[in-house]
């Protein structure tokens, strides 16, 4: 069965958030707008068991492509850091004419959310964090681990960006999920299609090296970054997250003034996607509830 079927409803949609085409699967009319962003060299088809549930609650979701990502345009006059998906997301929210959005921000979708919410916190309003990237905790260990994530993160990214062939790309989202059979033929068609085209042949190598190099370390939220942002944030990890530990994600949502945490089983560093069932409850539960 194709994981579209979880999609029906939706459309799929073209902005042009500043200068950049931007695409987007959108479903829901009414209600408080909740913009979801994946993760490093991720899609939109990430979130396409999400959108439908989330928008039957009562909201209008945007599943998009950030900048560099999927069928967005992918720029090469430009650098992969933090604060240029920031401001791609807020030419987004502009471009539709949003005020101020919940965001759904899995890894670096979840840098994201929180990056922008630091300096333009009018904007934004809940955030869930899932298995998110971006923190950089105080003590030695933490910041050890997170160097060696970026790292890894890195190096086996850049393998399916490089050279992408089926297997490569296959072996690349295994990696992502708790139970390679997550991985169908599907999704590695989808993610094989949008590696080879030529866009991201030019425009991927060069995200892949800045977006977990060095330099965007400067841009990770600190132990005393994360006190400062008042925003609702549930942190959402999983069980068998293959980057960085469920600790990590709970310290967060510790530091976080208005953080809370949970815990979805069965899952890798996809839960939406392996667990939509969870996810799509524990998600929509917060977004819908009182103080958005």
């Amino acid at each position: 069965m194709s994981f579209w079927n979880s999609a029906l409803g939706a459309e799929i949609r073209y902005h042009q958030a500043g200068a950049w085409r931007t695409r987007s699967v959108e479903a829901g009319r009414t209600g408080d707008h909740v913009i979801m962003i994946g993760g490093l060299t991720g899609h939109a088809e990430g979130f396409v068991r999400n959108v439908v549930p989330l928008a039957e609650r009562g909201l209008q979701v945007h599943a998009i492509d950030a900048i560099g990502h999927g069928f967005t345009d992918k720029p090469l006059d430009v650098t992969y850091h933090a604060p240029l998906f920031t401001e791609h997301l807020l030419a987004f929210m502009d471009a539709l004419a949003i005020e101020r959005a919940h965001i759904v921000g899995q890894s670096l979708g979840g840098w994201i959310a929180l990056h922008t919410a630091r300096h333009h916190p009018e904007r934004i309003g809940k955030i869930v964090f899932a298995t998110g990237a971006g923190i950089l905790l105080d003590d030695d260990a933490s910041r050890r681990e997170s160097a060696d994530v970026h790292a890894r993160v890195r190096d086996v990214t850049k393998k399916a960006v490089d050279t992408p062939t089926h297997a490569s790309v296959r072996t690349r989202l295994e990696w992502l999920m708790a139970d390679p059979a997550s991985v169908t033929d599907e999704l590695v068609e989808a993610r094989y299609r949008i590696y080879t085209r030529p866009d991201s042949r030019l425009a991927m190598p060069k995200m892949v090296a800045e977006q977990p190099g060095e330099e965007n370390r400067s841009y990770l939220l600190t132990e005393a970054d994360l006190v400062t942002i008042p925003h609702e944030v549930l942190v959402l990890w999983s069980d068998q997250n293959p980057t960085t530990r469920a600790e990590v994600g709970r310290r967060a949502s510790e530091l976080l003034p208005n953080g809370s945490f949970e815990l979805i089983t069965d899952a890798g560093h996809w839960p939406m996607f392996e667990q939509p069932e969870q996810f799509n409850k524990l998600a929509g539960e917060f977004l819908v509830g009182h103080g958005g």
